[in-house]
């Protein structure tokens, strides 16, 4: 059995993608959580992930002692090695689109990961109705997403992003969380885009998960001093 090693679930939105992607596709994993007490090279959560991965950050895949890192390399190592799970759309310009969109995002929307960090368990409309105010890098971000998810979705006829979940819908499964929590403006079609995601099991375990954590970590929550 492959072992996923992830941190805490009501920050670590890295580490939601594989791990809705591997439940949702009905892949059996061992979870193993590494908890964030802080990111400096002599916390615990360094010590401890560094023995799995180079990097030192989560989330990492170890089958069989060998070591995967990055989450689009987890993605791309899990779909060869369950190739009848369809991890990626099946036709080959939809696969491609998938892993060009999974690729924008772990590439970009900075202004979005790093004004509205993820957090499942608060509901933070005043801060993101500042944010929304204050940050235009954000308002463009939240543009281009909903441009991204509703032509998709029109391409492909819903309900997830190429019609069929799949590894895109993990991958953006945090940003509708962020979204969520913040409760930043978007159409009505994505609004139900991302209540259609909440819904999916792989995600509402995560999120059942992360609300019984109740685990505050100050750094991780610059706008609160505490719940």
């Amino acid at each position: 059995m492959i072992t996923l090693y992830i941190g805490n679930k009501n920050y670590s939105s890295w580490s939601m993608r594989p791990w809705v992607l591997l439940k949702q596709a009905g892949i059996p994993f061992e979870e193993v959580k590494v908890r964030f007490d802080s990111f400096d090279a002599d916390s615990h959560f360094k010590q401890a992930i560094s023995k799995v991965t180079p990097v030192g950050r989560v989330p990492a895949l170890v089958d069989d002692g060998f070591s995967v890192w990055d989450t689009l390399a987890i993605v791309e190592y899990v779909a060869e090695k369950f190739q009848d799970k369809a991890i990626w759309p099946r036709d080959m310009k939809a696969r491609a689109r998938a892993r060009s969109v999974c690729a924008e995002m772990h590439s970009g929307f900075s202004a979005l990961r790093s004004h509205c960090p993820m957090n499942v368990e608060a509901s933070l409309p005043q801060v993101g109705a500042l944010v929304w105010r204050d940050q235009a890098a954000v308002r463009a971000d939240v543009q281009r997403l909903v441009s991204m998810w509703t032509e998709l979705l029109a391409q492909h006829g819903g309900p997830m992003l190429f019609g069929e979940f799949s590894a895109a819908d993990a991958y953006f499964a945090p940003v509708c969380m962020r979204l969520k929590t913040y409760a930043l403006p978007v159409p009505a079609p994505i609004t139900e885009y991302i209540q259609r995601v909440c819904a999916l099991p792989g995600v509402q375990a995560w999120v059942e998960d992360a609300l019984a954590e109740k685990d505050f970590l100050d750094f991780e929550e610059p706008y609160r001093t505490s719940r």
